[in-house]
C-alpha cells in the first residue's frame, strides 16, 4: 500500500511560524493546476502494483481552490494509479474558508476527512500568529463540517506560545475536547529560520515559553485527552476509535509515498526525492517537460536513522528484532548501547523487545533521538 501527499503552495497571509513552502501570488494557479496533472499523469511507473491508500492535499492551504479543482486532482489520479474504495482522503483547510455552501460542496465529492488549522481559539494567540481566522471561527468551522456529514475530522493545536500562560492552553485543550473531533493534533511551537517568528526571537522582540512551562502544557494535554478517550499514538498526535491519520501513519512505518507540487518529498523505500521549492521553477520545468527535482539514495545509515527518526515517534516504538533482522549488526550495538542511559533516566522505556518514550521521554525526543542516530566517522 502507497500514499499520495498534493502541496498546494498557495496562502492568502504567511502565518509567523510556518516555514512550509507557499505563495500568496494566486495569479499563477490556472498554471499550476496544468502542470500538477502532467506530474501526476507522468510519474505513473513509479509505484507499480502498490495501491493507493491515502491521498493528502496539503499545504499552502489547499481549502483556498475550488471543489471542482480538488476533485478534478483525485480524479486525475484515479486514472492513472490503483486506488482503494476505502482510501482516505485528507484535505486540510482554514476555517474562515469552511462555508456552509464550500462543505456541502466538499462532502459530495471524493475528500472524505478534514484537517483543519484551528492552531487555537485564543484570539490574542490567533492575531500573533496571522492567522486569519478568530476562536469563534474555529468553533463554527468545526460544527458546519459535522452539520454537512463529516465524521472523521482532525484539528490542529499549537502549545509553547510565547506568553502563553498554562490556564489558556488548558482553555484551548477543553475546546477542542468538546468539539467532539476525532483527532487531534498538537504541536509545540519551533522558531524555524525564515519565519516572523524566528527573527522576532533573534531580535528580542518575543521570548522562548520556559521548557518547565511547556512540559506542564504537554503532561496536561497528554492527560486530558487520554481522560476522554484518545489514544495518543505519535508525539504529536491523538486519535479516537483507532482513526489515525493514515497518511501520516504511513509515513512513520516508512512505506513508499509519492509527493506531487513544489517542495513535495518522495520516498519508495530506497531513495527520497523532493521537487524544487519555487513555483516558478515547478512551472518552468513542466513547460520545458524538464522535472525539476533533487534525489538522494539511502546508504544503511540513512535507512537505519530514518528507523530510529519515524518509529520512536510513535506508541509502536522501536523493535529490537527489527534492528537485528534489517541492519548490520553495528547499528543494533550502536543503539543500545545509547539507549540504556534515557532507560536509566526513565525517558525510554523497554517492553518485550520494543523501545519507547515515556511522557518525559516524548517531550524531548528529539534530543533521545540526536543520541540515537548513527553518525559514521570521517
Amino acid at each position: 500500500m502507497a500514499g499520495i501527499y498534493i502541496h498546494i503552495p498557495f496562502c492568502k497571509t504567511k502565518c509567523h511560524y510556518c516555514d512550509f513552502y507557499k505563495s500568496t501570488d494566486f495569479a499563477s494557479r490556472p498554471d499550476f493546476l496544468t502542470a500538477l496533472h502532467l506530474e501526476i499523469a507522468s510519474r505513473k511507473n513509479e509505484i507499480l502494483g502498490e495501491e493507493i491508500e491515502s491521498i493528502y492535499f496539503g499545504g499552502g492551504t489547499p481549502s483556498v481552490l475550488k471543489v471542482a479543482e480538488i476533485s478534478g486532482i483525485v480524479e486525475r489520479i484515479a486514472s492513472v494509479y490503483s486506488v482503494s474504495p476505502q482510501a482516505e482522503i485528507t484535505m486540510e483547510c482554514n476555517p474562515d474558508d469552511l462555508t456552509a455552501d464550500y462543505l456541502g460542496e466538499l462532502k459530495a465529492s471524493p475528500v472524505n476527512r478534514l484537517s483543519i488549522g484551528t492552531q487555537s481559539f485564543n484570539d490574542r494567540d490567533l492575531k500573533s500568529m496571522n492567522r486569519r481566522h478568530n476562536g469563534k471561527q474555529a468553533v463554527n468551522a468545526v460544527s458546519e463540517a459535522q452539520k454537512a456529514g463529516f465524521s472523521n475530522i482532525s484539528i490542529d493545536l499549537i502549545y509553547g506560545l510565547p506568553q502563553q500562560t498554562l490556564e489558556a492552553w488548558i482553555d484551548n485543550v477543553e475546546q477542542a475536547i468538546a468539539l467532539n473531533v476525532q483527532h487531534i493534533s498538537a504541536y509545540h511551537l519551533t522558531y524555524h529560520e525564515g519565519t516572523v517568528f524566528y527573527d522576532y526571537l533573534k531580535n528580542g522582540k518575543i521570548k522562548e515559553l520556559p521548557d518547565e512551562l511547556s512540559f506542564d502544557q504537554f503532561k496536561w494535554l497528554k492527560s486530558a485527552l487520554e481522560k476522554a478517550g484518545f489514544e495518543h499514538y505519535e508525539i504529536s498526535n491523538f486519535a479516537c476509535n483507532g482513526l489515525y491519520s493514515k497518511h501520516n501513519k504511513a509515513y512513520w512505518e516508512r512505506k513508499a509515498y509519492l509527493g506531487f507540487g513544489p517542495s513535495a518529498h518522495s520516498f519508495d523505500l530506497k531513495t527520497r526525492r523532493w521537487n524544487v521549492s519555487s513555483l516558478r521553477n515547478y512551472l518552468e520545468a513542466f513547460e520545458q517537460r524538464k522535472p525539476n527535482w533533487e534525489t538522494e539514495v539511502l546508504s544503511q545509515q540513512d535507512q537505519y536513522n530514518d528507523y530510529v527518526i519515524t518509529s520512536l515517534r510513535t506508541q509502536w516504538g522501536i523493535s529490537d528484532h527489527y534492528l537485528l533482522t534489517n541492519f548490520e549488526p553495528r547499528f543494533e550495538k550502536h543503539f543500545k548501547a545509547e539507549a540504556q542511559q534515557f532507560i536509566t533516566s526513565n525517558h525510554l522505556v523497554v517492553e518485550e523487545g520494543t523501545y519507547k518514550l515515556t511522557t518525559e521521554g516524548l517531550f524531548i525526543s528529539d534530543r533521545i533521538m540526536e543520541q540515537l542516530l548513527f553518525i559514521e566517522e570521517s
